[in-house]
């Protein structure tokens, strides 16, 4: 997974105040780690652990760093730091930008962005945009939805009842998630969340009566955007020569980009 770092200047990352001072075109370059760095030592001349595939923030204290040099060891600090050919550099605070750091990642072709964010605010900002962006992802038919707190996942084949049951869920006062596409991203090792799509969201299909607006009818107390996917409710056609576990007892998994979630199956 990766972010194009044109991304950043999308309507969808405007909270990160961001505005482009050169570098057009490098805004095609990769973003592969959610983990930013402060290059530190590589305005020195310590190039050697700069990751080029991170965002590299130069906060106050790069930018005083480099604004007390004479002009000619500014030049040569700059040339440091671009030489890695990071992904982009990003200045905080809404400091002046030296002319250096412009000549240099200009003749890199360097994408420089400043913000007028203070470097821990936009440091936790900018961690938390590109943790959801490159978070794995995938897809699934179902339908999720909040009962008490739980995220139940509810599988099963097309027709079988899987958005009736929630409809009867969501008149008892449960909530409605996602219906027919459930959009899945992994956030650290053990959890996955789900979502719906943008065309569908906060709609539900049940045949003979159509598509419902739940938010409309029931409001938007019976509704969420995004909920952790906690149970996997797996509903099949009842059949006479099966036996089902009626118990609880038997302990089954199902799972979501490689996380291992409880299954139930609910035959019907």
């Amino acid at each position: 997974m990766s972010v194009a770092v044109e991304e950043l200047l999308g309507e969808d990352a405007s909270e990160l105040q961001l505005v482009l001072h050169t570098g057009d075109v490098g805004m095609t370059r990769q973003i592969k780690k959610e983990r930013i760095q402060k290059p530190g030592l590589a305005l020195t001349g310590f190039n050697v652990f700069v990751h080029n595939d991170r965002v590299q923030i130069l906060g106050s204290t790069e930018l005083a760093f480099l604004n007390q040099m004479n002009p000619s060891a500014r030049e040569e600090s700059c040339a440091f730091l671009c030489e890695v050919a990071p992904v982009c550099i990003i200045c905080t605070k809404g400091m002046a930008i030296p002319d250096e750091l412009i000549r240099q990642c200009k003749r890199t072709n360097v994408p420089l962005l400043s913000t007028p964010q203070l470097s821990s605010v936009f440091i936790s900002r900018v961690q938390s945009w590109l943790a959801d962006r490159l978070a794995p992802k995938t897809s699934m038919h179902g339908v999720l939805t909040d009962v008490w707190g739980v995220g139940v996942l509810i599988l099963g084949q097309s027709g079988i009842g899987k958005s009736e049951c929630v409809l009867d869920l969501i008149q008892r006062g449960h909530r409605l998630v996602a219906d027919d596409v459930v959009q899945i991203k992994k956030h650290s090792m053990e959890f996955v969340y789900g979502s719906g799509t943008a065309l569908l969201k906060h709609h539900i299909e049940i045949r003979g009566l159509g598509i419902l607006d739940i938010k409309e009818m029931f409001g938007v107390s019976a509704v969420r955007d995004r909920k952790r996917i906690d149970l996997v409710a797996e509903m099949v056609m009842w059949r006479d020569d099966e036996e089902y576990d009626r118990l609880g007892l038997e302990e089954r998994r199902f799972p979501i980009l490689d996380v291992e979630l409880p299954l139930i199956t609910v035959p019907v």
